[in-house]
């Protein structure tokens, strides 16, 4: 009875201490992954008054930050050097420090390999590191997009390992990321954050912790299988609108315009528009994570496997199209020089991973005799393995392709100038109709 007594109070002290640091914002705050959600974070809880240490194994980025050298585009570069200077936020790949803080945010990636498997190494490399040199009292929250369970397999059992109690000396919840990059109107301030906690006492902690954003769920696989299912959502959708562009195509219709007479509805549905296919770090990736778990309990996610095939093929669909369009102006592939329009997965950032026009262009490279790349937010850009330069928008340029591909509409290009010197035009979203230069020299996807 003493015993239990004295364990009560020490939970009851440990959970206080905890709640005192983060209510007087003396919490030090520990993210685990610098990249395109750790990053951000950081910033965000360093801005609101929180000391934040940054925990990365590259040296580069974290030998950057240290400089001030921002390489993410959502951070603010005067907003990172104003926190570096007045040492709210550092960096640093000393995993020894981990115990030194109260919050560890864990934002590192889960992709898929190419078998389109989930890799939950980071996660379960993390979850090592840092029941190696964690401290009683801290809150641990896993970030990463994963699957139901991934939590407490990777993050809450090496802890137990380790002889820690979940919820009365160490706590432990899940709180999916929501970062969209290049979003100005949502972000980390404005944008609701799920969380789900091992038990009541961790859910509390890391809604104190998260403030007025928490949308609070009980159970932590509540919280994991709900972010796969936002982004399983639009993948299925995304599925259908393009399926619905093959069809199209077929039938002679104008997807934009069918689009847009469904949009008009003032309930009911959703708008969703077709693309060469569906890239981001995100989307093309949590849909295989879920797709996995269901597999590992006998279950089939038939609506999942195929919205994968059909995005997939929007690929192939694509540059199939392109050699439709070329034939029709008695040109040869092999002859052609295309010039493609943006590369990144989406509008107005830098970010390539999984983008669909990558894919394109790994179709099209060595199968026509010029292929230029004009992409103003990549240096240079991986093709089949090979580094190749990415040119400036340059009209010349445009005056001398054979066809002129519109990958992703960066809102820098000057759309006029881009119609004016190109002969012919794959458009895959539409943008000269919505700039009131459509002819006859543009084609729709």
């Amino acid at each position: 009875m003493i015993t239990a007594i004295t364990q009560e109070r020490a939970q009851y002290s440990l959970q206080s201490a905890l709640q005192r640091e983060l209510k007087n914002k003396t919490a030090k705050v520990g993210v685990i992954g610098l990249g395109y959600v750790g990053l951000p974070t950081a910033c965000h809880y360093a801005s609101k008054g929180y000391k934040v240490t940054g925990f990365d194994v590259s040296v580069t980025k974290v030998e950057s930050l240290k400089c001030g050298i921002n390489y993410i585009n959502d951070v603010d570069n005067d907003e990172l050097t104003e926190l570096i200077n007045k040492k709210r936020f550092t960096a640093t790949t000393d995993m020894k420090q981990l115990g030194n803080m109260h919050v560890l945010l864990i934002c590192v990636p889960t992709p898929v390999n190419k078998l389109k498997e989930p890799d939950i190494s980071y996660v379960r490399d993390v979850g090592k590191i840092v029941a190696e040199h964690v401290n009683e009292g801290t809150m641990v929250i896993l970030e990463s997009t994963t699957y139901p369970g991934t939590t407490e397999e990777y993050i809450c059992t090496p802890l137990t390992e380790m002889g820690y109690v979940i919820g009365e000396n160490l706590f432990v919840a899940y709180s999916p990321e929501r970062i969209d990059p290049g979003n100005k109107k949502f972000n980390l301030s404005n944008t609701p954050k799920i969380v789900g906690g091992m038990t009541e006492t961790c859910t509390d902690l890391a809604c104190m912790f998260i403030g007025p954003t928490a949308h609070r769920v009980n159970g932590i696989r509540v919280a994991e299988l709900s972010k796969i299912f936002e982004n399983t959502f639009r993948w299925i959708n995304m599925a259908l609108v393009n399926e619905f562009t093959v069809l199209c195509n077929e039938l002679e219709i104008d997807i934009w315009e069918t689009i847009n007479a469904a949009s008009s509805k003032p309930y009911g549905f959703m708008k969703f528009t077709p693309g060469i296919g569906v890239g981001g770090h995100c989307i093309p990736v949590d849909p295989y994570y879920l797709l996995y778990k269901a597999k590992e309990h006998g279950h089939r996610t038939k609506m999942i496997e195929l919205a994968g095939d059909i995005n997939d093929g929007m690929v192939h669909y694509s540059y199939t199209r392109i050699l439709e369009l070329l034939a029709i102006n008695d040109k040869l592939m092999k002859h052609s020089h295309i010039v493609v329009l943006g590369a990144t997965y989406k509008s107005d950032i830098g970010d390539l991973r999984e983008s669909p026009v990558i894919r394109l262009l790994e179709r099209l490279q060595n199968k026509v005799q010029n292929l230029t790349v004009i992409e103003p937010y990549a240096k240079e850009i991986q093709i089949n393995e090979q580094i190749i330069p990415v040119e400036k928008y340059d009209a010349d340029i445009l005056q001398k392709a054979d066809l002129v591909v519109i990958g992703t509409p960066h809102n820098c290009f000057d759309w006029k100038s881009v119609h004016d010197n190109a002969s012919l035009i794959f458009d895959s979203k539409n943008v000269m109709e919505e700039n009131g230069l459509l002819s006859d020299k543009v084609a729709k996807l």
